[in-house]
């Protein structure tokens, strides 16, 4: 019987956890259950910048899964940012740890060569991580943008977004258009140079990215989308497949590997 996949995961952080109100790791539910679903077992990143750590977290993993939370920090990709830009963006509490231990994260998934999905917040890093930059807020920047920020339906579709032709995402879901749900006031702008654009929505905002055929074997497995999938496994194929095909590749890896 062939082992379960290992799927190691990075969490958020929270100012004040449930436990003593201590600074605490939380990760939603719908991750979790989403791969275990496709027959993954889940596992998640300690909350530590150990490079030793992390590393060896990386090597018992068969693949990488980035998750959604805070805005990057934007002095990680452009300085000098107006003050009522630098107003909308809400960092992480816990002083950047968790942007310094993301990149640490992908230079270890890079260097390892393990599959990788990367969702929301995800999707931003791994830009930021290749050396592209992020719209700071899109009511301002984008003011003819859709309304990207729909909280109150993040369960629900609430646009489209327009699939490249032969894209590894287009493959996946079968779909040309994909109806996604959309909880994000940040966005990718200067597309890193190893990443291609595979979806966008109806105002141009870089909705997926995959590796340039150039970059192919960076990795066995890159997809990068800005919407959460996860919440919407259960009622849409395409968003499942998402889930399921990268679970295939972790264990493919795994047994190039062995």
């Amino acid at each position: 019987m062939t082992r379960r996949p290992l799927i190691l995961i990075s969490p958020s952080i929270d100012k004040n956890g449930s436990e003593l109100g201590d600074l605490s790791i939380s990760l939603s539910q719908r991750y979790l259950q989403a791969l275990m679903d496709v027959g993954a077992i889940p596992f998640v990143l300690p909350a530590t910048v150990a490079r030793d750590v992390i590393a060896e977290c990386v090597r018992r993993s068969d693949g990488v899964l980035l998750t959604g939370g805070e805005d990057v920090d934007p002095r990680l990709y452009g300085n000098g940012l107006p003050r009522p830009l630098r107003r909308t963006v809400t960092v992480t509490p816990d002083g950047g740890q968790r942007d310094f231990r993301e990149l640490l994260l992908l230079d270890e998934v890079f260097r390892q060569r393990k599959p990788l999905l990367a969702i929301c917040r995800g999707h931003q890093v791994l830009n930021v991580a290749l050396g592209g930059t992020l719209i700071v807020d899109i009511p301002r920047q984008l003011p003819g943008a859709i309304n990207h920020r729909r909280l109150d339906k993040r369960s629900e579709l609430v646009h489209e977004v327009r699939l490249t032709p032969d894209s590894l995402l287009a493959k996946i879901t079968g779909e040309q258009r994909l109806g996604v749900n959309s909880t994000h006031h940040q966005a990718v702008a200067r597309v890193a140079p190893p990443l291609a654009v595979t979806a966008v929505s109806s105002d141009g905002v870089v909705e997926g990215l995959e590796l340039q055929r150039g970059a192919a074997n960076w990795l066995p497995f890159l997809l990068s989308v800005q919407f959460h999938p996860e919440r919407l496994v259960d009622r849409y194929s395409g968003h499942r497949a998402i889930f399921g095909v990268f679970t295939q590749a972790c264990v493919l890896n795994r047994k190039d590997h062995i």
